[in-house]
């Protein structure tokens, strides 16, 4: 990935990871949950779209788990609000997304999961991030579970 800036909107805490991060996967790819109400370090990959408005680049780190198939589940939970974040509405208008996973880096397509899959996939992705609960009780909305797949 070439060096992108980063928005003056993200949190300190997430620039320095997104920095680490895309100096060095190994580095970067754990994260200190503590800092989201979890405990322990998590895994997280690196998910670049553009701005379905602005059409900037994008990048923000998002805690992620493989998936049996070789995909990488995340969750669109913007901490329960009653609105998807801003990344999931910019994978709806453009699918030209990019992934860092450690220091693998790849044009990927992402997938909604539905039905069982998704309520698995909830559920695994609950396990290991506890917060993930009072998210989804915090909102009358659906929170839509990502996986991202390679290209």
């Amino acid at each position: 990935m070439t060096a992108i800036k980063l928005p003056d909107y993200l949190p300190a805490w997430m620039s320095e990871h997104v920095n680490t991060y895309l100096e060095d996967g190994e580095a970067g790819h754990l994260w200190d949950a503590s800092l989201g109400g979890g405990k322990g370090k998590l895994t997280t990959l690196l998910l670049t779209t553009k701005g379905r408005k602005s059409g900037k680049t994008l990048i923000l780190p998002l805690i992620y788990r493989p998936t049996d198939n070789g995909g990488f589940c995340v969750i669109a939970s913007k901490g329960g609000a009653p609105e998807h974040p801003a990344w999931f509405l910019n994978l709806q208008a453009n699918q030209d997304i990019q992934l860092k996973v450690i220091n693998d880096e790849f044009k990927a397509v992402a997938k909604v999961a539905t039905g069982a899959q998704r309520e698995e996939l909830w559920n695994l992705m609950e396990d290991y991030f506890p917060p993930y609960a009072n998210y989804k009780a915090a909102t009358d909305r659906e929170i839509p579970v990502v996986v991202f797949y390679p290209a």
